[in-house]
């Protein structure tokens, strides 16, 4: 399943970072973020429940970047 969330990022490299942190998620299959779309386009693995992952997400995003923000 994937599924596009709103972000709030102060410039690419913080983006970079927060697609990294996304992509070491349990439950993050892959995770592209479009820093000029201010995006986050999260595929998740088979069976893992958006609602419970997200908030997993945005935790391991804002240990890199501590003033991003996801929208779910």
């Amino acid at each position: 399943m994937k599924k596009t969330y709103a972000i709030d990022v102060d410039c690419a490299n913080c983006a970079a970072k927060m697609e990294d942190a996304a992509k070491k998620t349990e439950g993050v299959k892959d995770c592209v973020v479009n820093f000029m779309a201010l995006k986050m386009k999260v595929e998740f693995e088979e069976g893992a429940d958006p609602a419970v992952v997200m908030p997993e997400v945005l935790k391991n995003c804002k240990k890199v970047e501590d003033d991003c923000d996801i929208t779910f």
